[in-house]
């Protein structure tokens, strides 16, 4: 069972309102959905894999093997032969993008390169959003300035560029433990020949299937709460697996740590439009208050979550 492949050019054709209403079945029913001919340029696109991928190899990939947590403890349970699995530890190699922390610096063209295809995804970011306001019936810029906390460019836009690369035992660690994202909006440019990622549909796990140049959406837990839960984030994991790296680069458009999140007043009791909603499913709190308690539960359900920040 694919996941839904949703073409971004037509919305602004003839099929706006299909595509519109595609978008919304994706955030309703799935919480993932790959968009193709989404705007960002094939030529682009083959650099950030050219260059990632040469990053990895150069700068990333010797001291994996030589110097991870992961392959210390994989090695160690090996040697124990109790056929145990590694259950706090994930096969990953990542390191964060951000417009205020150290880049790479040996690979040559990758700062160039993933500073225009971080804009290009945070535009993409920002019209999905708006698509995303239109269909929950909130007034337009809505999830943006609550993201920015009222003011222009305060949300956090971040990427995070991760490899998988090949494990001598997949069957022993989890190249990333199941979880939902904290956050907003995340935009993956997965690897288009390896998989690995899954998600969580009706209790059964799928694979996100790799088609070349898309770009996978997901939404993650604020979206969840803005939307007073008609939209999900939804469970996530990647295998680890036995003979090939897997390339994986997330870029993730997440409130501001100051933001105030709550429910979309809009989507609560009867609304300004007298459409009849639930009641306020979620708690008002404050961002980095989420994001204190989701650093400890990341891995747990995501519900005792948004109990834990009620308290605070």
């Amino acid at each position: 069972m694919p996941i839904p492949v949703i073409d971004l050019s037509k919305l602004n054709g003839e099929e706006q309102a299909k595509t519109m209403a595609q978008i919304a079945n994706g955030c309703e029913e799935w919480g993932f959905f790959q968009l193709v001919n989404h705007g960002i340029p094939v030529e682009l696109l083959s650099k950030v894999k050219r260059v990632s991928s040469e990053c990895f190899k150069l700068e990333r990939e010797e001291n994996f093997y030589k110097s991870s947590t992961t392959v210390k403890q994989l090695k160690e349970l090996i040697d124990k032969k109790k056929g145990e699995k590694l259950e706090n530890v994930d096969w990953e190699d990542v390191f964060l993008l951000s417009d205020d922390n150290e880049w790479p610096t040996n690979t040559p063209g990758f700062k160039e390169t993933m500073l225009e295809y971080r804009k290009e995804l945070k535009k993409l970011a920002e019209k999905l959003m708006e698509v995303m306001d239109e269909n929950l019936g909130i007034p337009k810029g809505y999830i943006k300035k609550a993201f920015n906390d009222g003011e222009e460019e305060k949300a956090f836009f971040g990427t995070k560029v991760s490899h998988y690369p090949p494990c001598p035992h997949p069957e022993m660690v989890n190249g990333l433990r199941a979880h939902t994202d904290a956050g907003g909006i995340v935009l993956l440019f997965q690897d288009d020949e390896v998989e690995g990622l899954e998600i969580l549909k009706d209790g059964k796990w799928i694979d996100v299937q790799p088609i070349p140049n898309s770009i996978v959406i997901n939404t993650g837990d604020q979206i969840e709460v803005l939307s007073n839960g008609k939209y999900k984030s939804v469970w996530h994991r990647v295998n680890a697996k036995p003979n090939q790296t897997r390339r994986s680069i997330a870029s993730f458009y997440n409130p501001s740590f100051d933001a105030t999140i709550a429910p979309a007043p809009q989507l609560v009791g009867e609304g300004n439009n007298g459409e009849a909603h639930g009641e306020q499913g979620y708690p008002q709190f404050v961002f980095g208050d989420y994001m204190s308690i989701y650093t400890e539960q990341k891995f747990l359900p995501k519900e005792p979550r948004f109990q834990a920040v009620r308290a605070v």
